[in-house]
């Protein structure tokens, strides 16, 4: 069942509203897909040439799986293929463990999450957009600019291709050339003071031959996340077992420079977890190389999404890098395509504009709110009071909240559009910001003290 008024394989009614999505990550293809459910006809365009499976674990919460439920098919082919343990287990860097957390509640309640190899999922998305979908990506497309009149916005291509449309959605990440004309000057990203060591591998002939770590992969999959000092390493076993995957967020004050990815030698990780349990050095041993070093970007929270003329848009990273901690990112990506396609909806071909208010006066403050979590759940984990956890294990549980989980981005914007365009109306996109604080504006509401409500 669906809740934009038709079943799922019936045409969408058209809306004349033309899409143009910059960028073919998870971003641009919820948007895409979303935009083509609510009848706007969108068009992606993408730097790379080619999409290959690359990368290592993401995940979606049940706030954005639930997008995934929506698109015929896309659920099953990625529920076999997700990481789907007991529980996760929290031990300190010494082996001893902390605590032991399920989630059957949360998914009874809530629903699925979907944790998995980034470019298997990315895949089986894509193809939903071009095949199930018939979806225009062009593949290739560099975009060297972004222009915007009262009318109409588009971008330019390398070589001087325009593409024009109703609206521009800038999903390129954090290095969007979005983000200039958006903001009107260049937003450079600052290193975050951490980087993730990441890598993925066949159990086969690595892991599944010690008989130190066969607990991994026996029996299905295992999570384990290992606390040290401003330190934290998570292994989790995917597909029963058969494939590893673990990441490792340390200290790095290194400059970004052009690129925040680099290859790393697996020397690397050792001197950062050396000293760690022996179950860490044996995952170690038996990794291939190269690691991929990926340093976390931060910026300070943008003072707008839209821009000047209000037909061009920040969406996902562009517009919100997230911390891996909060474990929101790719989420909240997908909820800003869900939400900006319910808005161009509501507001009509004649109000585009107003629909890139709304759409930012509903996202901002619960984005500002998602963002928290994971600066919070990096400060619990990495400045872990061990003498404590024996007298409070459940301190260092993942924090898992209702407000931000349990939530529908695209009924959520349906219900309160039209009380957030009169408000916009009469007052402006920064007073609707407010309509739309969540109960967990400062983070995890158990830490807030008091909680403000309008």
């Amino acid at each position: 069942m669906t809740t934009n008024g038709h079943q799922p394989h019936d045409p969408p009614t058209k809306t004349g509203i033309r899409v143009v999505i910059v960028g073919a990550g998870f971003a641009g293809l919820t948007a895409a897909i979303e935009c083509h459910r609510h009848g706007h006809t969108p068009i992606v365009v993408e730097k790379f040439p080619s999409l290959k499976p690359l990368g290592d674990i993401i995940s979606f919460a049940p706030n954005s799986s639930r997008i995934f439920d929506r698109w015929p098919g896309v659920a099953q082919k990625l529920d076999p293929i997700s990481l789907r343990p007991p529980g996760l287990t929290i031990k300190s860097f010494k082996g001893d463990t902390l605590y032991h957390q399920v989630w059957t509640e949360e998914e009874t309640n809530w629903g699925l999450r979907f944790d998995g190899h980034r470019g298997e999922f990315h895949q089986i998305v894509f193809q939903h957009a071009v095949e199930h979908c018939g979806i225009d990506v062009r593949l290739g497309a560099t975009v060297v600019d972004y222009f915007e009149d009262d009318n109409e916005a588009g971008v330019v291509l390398e070589g001087g291709e325009k593409i024009s449309g109703d609206v521009v959605l800038a999903a390129e990440g954090v290095r969007s050339k979005g983000r200039t004309t958006v903001l009107g000057y260049e937003d450079a990203p600052k290193p975050s003071g951490y980087a993730v060591y990441r890598s993925w591998f066949s159990t086969k002939d690595t892991v599944a031959q010690d008989p130190e770590l066969d607990w991994l992969v026996k029996n299905g999959d295992r999570h384990v996340a290992w606390l040290g000092p401003d330190v934290h390493f998570i292994a989790a076993t995917l597909k029963n077992g058969e494939d590893i995957s673990w990441v490792c967020t340390h200290k790095d004050d290194k400059d970004i420079g052009e690129s925040w990815q680099w290859e790393a030698p697996l020397s690397d990780a050792r001197k950062v977890l050396e000293g760690w349990e022996p179950n860490i050095q044996r995952i170690l041993d038996r990794t291939p190389e190269p690691l991929i070093d990926w340093k976390l970007v931060y910026r300070d929270p943008l003072t707008t999404w839209i821009s000047p003329k209000r037909r061009i848009a920040l969406i996902g990273d562009a517009a919100h890098p997230f911390l891996p901690t909060s474990i929101q990112g790719a989420s909240q990506a997908m909820e800003d395509g869900a939400t900006i396609a319910v808005c161009l909806k509501q507001a009509g071909r004649g109000r585009v504009s107003e629909a890139v208010e709304v759409f930012e006066a509903l996202r901002y403050e619960r984005v500002k709110s998602a963002q928290k979590t994971g600066e919070q759940t990096r400060d619990i984990w990495h400045k872990a009071d061990f003498g404590a956890a024996k007298k409070d294990p459940e301190s260092f549980r993942l924090r898992r909240e209702e407000w931000l989980l349990n939530f529908d981005a695209e009924s959520y914007a349906e219900r309160e559009y039209q009380r957030t365009v009169e408000v916009v109306r009469e007052k402006g996109v920064l007073e609707a910001r407010e309509l739309h604080i969540p109960a967990g504006r400062y983070g995890y509401l158990e830490y807030n003290g008091s909680i403000e409500k309008n």
